[in-house]
């Protein structure tokens, strides 16, 4: 089935534009773009791209970090939009060339943008070099209807309509609650809204008068009882005294849903097993109270040095960090599992170009694992937290079923799925496994 590219309504526009269009952010977008098609991490490139950017406005910069992920997480559709009108990437051999066709058909046909508008970000001289293709080229194609062929099946229509590789497209289609695989699609393609964690644990309606008190736009999340998130585009909060207080922590809600989803007590002995930069490690150690203990461990002492950094800057002593972490005391393990990140490809959409199947193999090896040596350490009556971000059921549900069958003495009390286009904050699991 053909549709126009013209649209800026179809099912994967994206609404809203973050920041400010201008030639400069344009210019340090495309340069992200390439260094992200040349391998570069996607946070670092935009990063790199900040920083060479020079004198930026606050919304410009939110624009650059933006626009490079849109480009990646409609790569498929924009290749697609570009091959209708003779530009393949076989024919584009400069990365530069590939990056200004995608950048102009993203502005018109899923910002909305018109002509001139994009002319004036992309037109010569610059804003990136080399370049094969002239100006007058670049607008006669985007006054120019041309009509894409999403294919004829539903799911390469979806795998092409929300740029999906087609193998990630089919696994996700093999869990997706049935007919909603498009929303599925579209919710992972969305751009992640700002959410935080209150803390302490009950005081976030007053928190929430106080902030708007002082001209902050915010509001309760109506999923959890400490979250909230910001209604606009200002990063003033970050600023504001509560942020430098620790009363607020940068948290996805689908994270925060995880971490509830162990249900740590006061007086419990907990331990954040893969507790990487910390985050879920704070919301343990608040639901233990100080009257309990939190062991927090990670195989990347790199990411754990943040953890330590995190607790110390908030006095948190019932957080330790022992090695080994002292398994054999817990009443709780949370092991946040390594996974493929499909769940929240909403912050890092190019790695769904970078996830092969046998990643994914290799990762559930490397889950059921962990999960393994865990379990050998647990005493009775213990609760293993087995969480990933990850959509994909091999990850999941088939990891969970490959431990519990393997390890008798285990059994699901219950399982969680959050479904990115039920709840904002991406797609979350979660398995409550008892020891008997």
């Amino acid at each position: 089935m053909a549709e126009p590219t013209q649209r800026s309504d179809s099912p994967t526009s994206t609404g809203t534009i973050v920041g400010i269009a201008s030639r400069k952010a344009a210019t340090a977008v495309l340069n992200a773009h390439v260094a992200v098609l040349k391998g570069t991490p996607m946070r670092r490139a935009i990063g790199d791209a900040l920083m060479a950017g020079g004198n930026l406005g606050g919304k410009e910069r939110r624009f650059i970090a933006f626009a490079t992920r849109e480009l990646s997480r409609h790569l498929r559709r924009l290749n697609l939009s570009a091959s209708a009108r003779g530009y393949t990437t076989s024919k584009l051999h400069l990365l530069q060339d590939q990056a200004i066709i995608r950048y102009a058909l993203w502005r018109r046909d899923l910002c909305g943008a018109g002509v001139e508008k994009i002319m004036t970000e992309v037109q010569l001289p610059g804003p990136i070099r080399p370049r094969g293709i002239p100006d007058q080229v670049i607008r006669a194609e985007l006054e120019r209807p041309v009509e894409i062929d999403f294919g004829a099946t539903p799911l390469d229509r979806a795998a092409n309509l929300h740029s999906f590789p087609t193998w990630l497209a089919e696994r996700i289609a093999a869990i997706a609650p049935e007919g909603e695989l498009d929303q599925v699609l579209e919710a992972l393609n969305r751009e992640p809204t700002l959410t935080f964690r209150v803390r302490p644990v009950g005081t976030r309606d007053a928190l929430v008068d106080e902030l708007r008190a002082k001209g902050l736009e915010v509001e309760a999340c109506a999923e959890l009882p400490d979250a909230l998130r910001t209604t606009d585009e200002s990063r003033a909060i970050f600023d504001s005294r509560w942020m430098k207080e620790g009363r607020l922590q940068v948290m996805d809600l689908g994270s925060q849903l995880l971490a509830a989803f162990c249900r740590a007590q006061p007086g419990q002995t907990v331990v954040d097993y893969c507790a990487g930069a910390g985050g879920k490690t704070l919301v343990l150690a608040d639901a233990v109270t100080p009257t309990g203990r939190v062991f927090a461990w990670d195989h990347s002492e790199k990411r754990l040095k943040e953890a330590r950094s995190r607790v110390g800057e908030l006095r948190l002593r019932h957080v330790s960090f022992p090695s080994p972490p002292r398994i054999d005391l817990a009443d709780l393990v949370l092991v946040d599992a390594p996974c493929s990140g499909t769940g929240t490809l909403g912050r890092e959409p190019d790695q769904k170009w970078k996830l092969t199947p046998k990643q994914i193999d290799e990762l559930t090896v490397t889950q059921l694992g962990i999960l393994r040596d865990v379990s050998k350490q647990l005493r009775r009556g213990g609760v293993i937290v087995y969480g990933t971000c990850s959509v994909l059921r091999d990850e999941n549900e088939g990891v969970v079923e490959r431990f519990v069958a393997s390890q008798p003495e285990f059994k699901v009390e219950e399982l969680l799925r959050v479904w990115p286009h039920r709840l904002e904050g991406g797609g979350f699991f979660g398995a409550r496994l008892i020891k008997s």
